[in-house]
């Protein structure tokens, strides 16, 4: 059913993703910014995803693109965020949509029976690596079977689709190792209109340091595997004051663990771009990110950032340059790193037009460049998808094409 023709011209893309707005996620937040570039490049993106609780308002009308939602539960450990389920209408509306090449963002449930139902199909399909799904596990004491079943699963998924996409080198190589097959990297845009140091707002500065103390923040879900507790130590900093910015599970935990912190909720839009930019230093305590879009907007803004050395932010935090990498899953260690900017606000003003000149180079145009390509890649079939991670090995060093022959989730 695939066209082949499309490569040069209009491309029809299904973009199944687990996650949409009115979620607050990397994933929701990248399936709009994903849309909106291939809409405004004349292709014609087609989103299916989960439908919101009953008492959380849609915003599909708003886009300039269709969205379908389907059937979606609550998940039991963490019932603000619904799955979708797999849908026996996804066959449907892939063909009246008259889909050229399907996007999995970050397959697990809805992402599963569109991976089928694309196979059926034979429609082309690239997968987004978006959740460490494994690594949630262990975060929520599922166990080593459990870690060991995620890891099957998503291993399963993956291998069945043309071409996975990972967020960061680390995350493709820790792939490869797994046994997922045709991976290469892809990583995220970031809009440095809307997130820049111009953003930074004096009155701001006074609500949140009215003695003068440097401001350190964290923007993001409240969850556990973000494990923000370990940013303790920073709080009780003499001359800091921590500063959290959103919502989650774990609210409540997070307040208790984090007593003199400043929680201004979820924000979003002009006011969070004003936030950041108001904020001195960056902090993030989580481990598990595959990529880690609120430090590549918190770069944009002009600030140093501290993340721990796993993951995404290898591929976004130039350490000693743009911010610090520090031992994943230390207390001590963010402290440190955190006091040492704390100190210098030469070092602090230095690393963060650094981070501002880094993002520059990582524009949503630019991927969507890359985006295309791969698309562009997996239509033409398994020759191209072999040749494309072959030269993503080649300039990476690493081998992560694996086998090319495809192996099923289901018949």
């Amino acid at each position: 059913m695939s066209n082949p023709s499309a490569t040069v011209g209009v491309v029809r893309i299904a973009y199944v993703t687990e996650s949409f707005p009115p979620d607050v996620n990397g994933v929701a937040v990248t399936a709009v910014r994903v849309a909106n570039e291939l809409a405004s490049r004349g292709h014609e993106p087609l989103v299916i995803a989960p439908e919101p609780a009953a008492r959380q308002p849609r915003p599909d009308a708003s886009f300039g693109f269709p969205v379908i939602r389907v059937p979606s539960l609550a998940l039991p450990l963490y019932p603000g965020f619904r799955v979708g389920l797999p849908w026996p209408h996804i066959r449907g509306l892939l063909l009246a949509h008259r889909t050229d090449v399907v996007h999995l963002s970050g397959p697990v449930f809805l992402g599963t029976g569109a991976a089928v139902t694309a196979r059926r199909l034979g429609l082309p399909t690239v997968a987004v690596y978006a959740t460490d799904m494994a690594a949630y596990a262990r975060a929520y004491h599922l166990g080593r079977p459990g870690v060991a079943v995620a890891w099957r699963y998503l291993r399963k998924i993956h291998n069945a689709v043309d071409l996975t996409l990972a967020p960061s080198t680390a995350t493709a190589a820790d792939l490869a190792a797994r046994g997922f097959e045709r991976v290469v990297v892809w990583g995220r845009g970031v809009d440095t209109t809307r997130f820049s140091p111009a953003k930074r707002s004096a009155e701001l500065r006074g609500q949140f340091a009215p003695q003068g103390e440097v401001v350190v923040g964290y923007v993001g879900r409240l969850a556990t595997e973000k494990r923000l507790e370990l940013l303790s130590g920073v709080a009780r900093l003499p001359g800091v004051r921590l500063v959290i910015v959103g919502s989650g599970p774990a609210d409540a935990a997070v307040r208790r663990a984090l007593p003199g912190a400043l929680f201004l909720g979820y924000r979003h839009g002009e006011e969070l771009a004003s936030i950041y930019a108001s904020l001195d230093v960056f902090a993030h305590a989580g481990p598990h990110e595959t990529f880690g879009n609120t430090l590549q907007e918190a770069a944009a803004s002009g600030l140093p950032v501290v993340a721990p050395a796993a993951g995404g932010p290898l591929d976004l935090v130039d350490d000693g340059v743009t911010g610090f990498l520090v031992e994943p899953g230390s207390a001590d260690a963010l402290t440190r790193a955190v006091s040492a900017l704390l100190g210098d606000a030469t070092m602090r003003a230095a690393q963060g037009q650094a981070a501002r000149q880094a993002m520059l180079q990582r524009s949503w145009s630019a991927r969507g460049d890359e985006l295309i390509g791969h698309y562009e890649a997996v239509l033409a079939g398994a020759a191209g998808v072999t040749t494309l991670a072959q030269a993503a090995n080649l300039a990476s060093g690493t081998d992560l094409t694996g086998a090319t022959d495809l192996t099923g989730v289901a018949a």
